[in-house]
């Protein structure tokens, strides 16, 4: 980081002075306020966890840190150069074997036939909400299923499957607006 030297006025107050630019044009001398420090001098955050860990760090990476303890009588813990640790005994572990633990497992399994409900009803398009607001959304899919069917024939659409289907359940939205109709009469 470069320091910058600050000259003083007449007056006392502190300024840059004015530098030569490369291409020979001159910059403006700058005026400093007092406690102004430069954004480069301005140490950067550290947060207190980054500090701690600048506190514990060895300047090892964590796969060379040595560890230091002290040997316990009979634990067969050898230490053959000060501050290194070895461990010569070898930790036991229990081994199930595979067809065991899967019994085990599938004995407390309770497997459970489904059921099922023989009368499912299908969605009606008519519903008890606000009749007024089904038929307007009602009339509103068949206007665009009639839209549809005027650029099918024109030619300038080649309907996907779901335009498909909204075109095949044209007689089933008559026939939901017409009961609609004599309900709200």
């Amino acid at each position: 980081m470069a320091t910058t030297s600050y000259e003083h006025d007449a007056a006392g107050g502190k300024f840059i002075p004015a530098t030569q630019r490369p291409d020979g044009t001159w910059r403006k001398p700058r005026r400093v306020k007092d406690g102004y420090i430069p954004q480069e001098e301005i140490p950067l955050y550290e947060s207190k966890g980054k500090q701690f860990k600048a506190k514990q760090n060895t300047g090892l990476p964590p796969e060379l840190a040595v560890e230091i303890r002290k040997p316990k009588k009979g634990s067969g813990i050898i230490q053959p150069i000060p501050g290194m640790v070895v461990n010569i005994e070898k930790k036991k572990k229990k081994k199930k074997s595979g067809v065991n633990e899967v019994a085990d497992k599938l004995s407390k399994v309770e497997i459970i036939e489904p059921t099922f409900n023989e009368a499912v009803q299908q969605p009606s398009i008519i519903s008890a909400s606000d009749p007024n607001k089904k038929l307007k959304n009602l009339r509103k899919k068949l206007r665009d299923i009639e839209t549809l069917e005027e650029k099918i024939s024109i030619g300038s659409l080649n309907p996907d499957k779901d335009q498909k289907d909204k075109i095949s359940k044209k007689n089933e939205i008559i026939k939901a607006i017409e009961e609609l109709e004599k309900c709200s009469c």
